[in-house]
């Protein structure tokens, strides 16, 4: 009996074994197999890779005619009916009912019944050579407007903030595809080894709606996600030594965790292992360069009255001479984010008569002088700067409960941005919008399309610029956009 029990438990076993070999580890032959060619990949690409900085300096797909960009994003959206799209047909109509032709089965953030038309309360003089009009809120921007675009006919699919900032900043109205600036430095790299490729500033008392999202990495390597500096104290959080830390320590330190992340490397082989030594890096060499660069107080007092600034003081003005320094030591790509722009009319700080004023004084002198500094410095005609808001404004006034106040609902179907430097003809009127600026009428320039120039500008083809993920190849402008032309110097 117990030889019989002892020769089944032999035969089972050897099955078991068997089955186990052959039927649960099928796939772990392959995996073996697969484990071994990766680290020889690994191995080989380690060499090159691993001690090459992710945000070198790449190729563009063809000759750029811009180095370098910064965004001015006004959070909100200003009102391009009473900024830069005048309609005199709307001063005809203002107060009277607003046809149903226009808001029969249109949705609204917040209007609701029968709209009365709303013109403009501010008064519009013409610039330039070409006699742009601009509104006289813009004074100082009208004596530049020789050297802008203006683009009228923009147009996107989002009227909420949040999806409408995302989809013009990342491609997509909902979180998890990467900011432009991520997409621009894994394009092109960096030109400075000491700053961030892509550095975000934000001013206004409040943060953009689409959040951080708007300069995140998403689904690419972190080390080209926007890093947001502050215009007082640290510039950059978690940069500085803790107390009691020495330069040499935090060198030490640095060292050591080198090299623990090259042995996970060698081991684990996560790309994201040679995105951190490459942040870790960056941070250590970003302690003696940011404050250096965040001393405003250091420039001339002559540039301080031309951006009408006060050192020390977190304004618009402020960020705007940050991002000239940030662009002059080699940063790519720069953002600016100033909220306060959402000119609903509820109440006296998002009217039209009060707030937008107000917004207009606290960034049209910094904003002329930033385009007369890069001028001066010969950086304008290879700096590409890009102004405006996430969508538009209705040409109906809003009376959300009954207000009284002066304020336009959101509106997708069509806005103003303007645009000047590398690339673009400047002294141009680009597109034009309905006598009641309601649609667009000619020269459509989708969110998308705005996007594809701004790539082209740069040197990168937006159809080119990709990153599988998930199985497909994502871009910034999705399966859309076309380069505007008509803009292109």
């Amino acid at each position: 009996m117990n030889s019989f029990f002892h020769e089944f438990n032999q035969h089972s076993l050897q099955a078991v074994t068997r089955r186990h070999f052959f039927g649960k580890c099928a796939t772990g032959i392959g995996g073996i197999a697969l484990a071994s060619l990766l680290n020889e990949n690994l191995l080989a690409a380690r060499s090159v890779t691993a001690r090459v900085n992710p945000l070198a300096p790449k190729s563009p797909h063809f000759a750029p005619r811009a180095k370098r960009a910064i965004y001015l994003h006004m959070a909100g959206a200003p009102s391009q009916l009473d900024l830069f799209d005048y309609k005199p047909k709307l001063k005809e109509l203002n107060g009277q009912p607003c046809p149903e032709s226009l808001f029969k089965k249109e949705r609204f953030a917040f209007i609701k019944g029968v709209p009365k038309m709303l013109g403009t309360p501010h008064s519009f003089s013409k610039h330039g050579q070409a006699g742009a009009e601009l509104s006289d809120l813009l004074p100082h921007l009208g004596e530049l407007v020789d050297d802008i675009c203006i683009v009228k006919s923009m147009r996107t699919e989002q009227f909420n903030h949040a999806p409408a900032q995302l989809f013009l900043h990342t491609g997509a109205p909902r979180q998890g595809r990467p900011g432009m600036g991520a997409w621009l430095s894994y394009g092109l790299g960096s030109e400075t080894q000491n700053l961030p490729g892509f550095v975000v500033l934000v001013s206004g008392g409040k943060s953009p709606d689409g959040g951080a999202s708007l300069w995140g990495s998403a689904f690419l390597p972190t080390v080209y996600q926007g890093v947001q500096c502050r215009s007082q104290g640290d510039p950059v959080l978690f940069v500085s030594n803790p107390p009691g830390m020495s330069a040499e320590t935090r060198r030490r330190s640095l060292d050591a965790l080198k090299d623990l992340n090259e042995m996970q490397l060698k081991q684990v082989g996560d790309p994201e292992t040679l995105t951190r030594i490459a942040q870790y890096e960056l941070a250590y060499r970003m302690q003696a360069s940011v404050p250096e660069l965040m001393d405003i107080s250091k420039e001339p007092k002559e540039i301080h009255e031309m951006y009408g600034i006060e050192p020390g003081k977190v304004s618009f003005g402020n960020n705007c001479l940050l991002a000239r320094r940030l662009l002059e030591r080699g940063t790519r790509f720069v953002q600016l984010f100033h909220w306060g722009w959402d000119s609903h009319g509820t109440n006296a700080s998002d009217d039209l008569v009060t707030s937008l004023p107000q917004r207009c004084k606290e960034t049209d002198k910094p904003t002329a002088a930033l385009l007369r500094d890069l001028k001066q410095r010969g950086m304008l005609e290879d700096t590409l700067v890009i102004w405006g808001g996430e969508f538009g404004r209705t040409p109906m006034n809003e009376e959300r409960n009954g207000s009284k106040l002066l304020g336009r609902d959101h509106h997708p179907h069509c806005f103003s941005i303007w645009m000047a430097g590398g690339g673009i003809k400047p002294g141009l009127t680009y597109g034009e919008t309905d006598e009641l600026g309601y649609h667009v009428a000619k020269d459509q320039v989708h969110v998308h399309d705005l996007q594809a120039t701004i790539l082209h500008c740069l040197g990168l083809d937006h159809t080119k610029l990709t990153y599988r993920f998930q199985g497909r190849n994502f871009r910034l402008t999705d399966v859309h956009g076309e380069v505007v032309k008509g803009i292109l110097a």
